[in-house]
């Protein structure tokens, strides 16, 4: 089976809320993965905040993504 993100919400800084397929959901915090040509302008919070879900992942319009099974491996896991 492959893993999907279902929904995404902003919560805070660089901290979004993420739902899978699997059932799992909680809070993943990607600060100290942007960083290069591709991650690093969204550092800036505004260009950070507009994620989307697209192609089962998040996807930001400069072409960034993160494949869901990295985010799952990094989430805090609701309680």
């Amino acid at each position: 089976m492959f893993l999907h993100i279902l929904e995404a919400d902003y919560v805070r800084d660089y901290v979004i809320h993420l739902k899978f397929s699997d059932g799992t959901n909680g809070e993943v915090d990607l600060r100290s993965e942007l960083e290069g040509p591709i991650f690093g302008p969204l550092r800036d919070i505004e260009q950070f905040k507009r994620f989307s879900v697209a192609y089962h992942t998040l996807t930001w319009p400069n072409g960034a993504d993160f494949a869901p099974e990295f985010l799952r491996e990094r989430i805090t896991v609701a309680v």
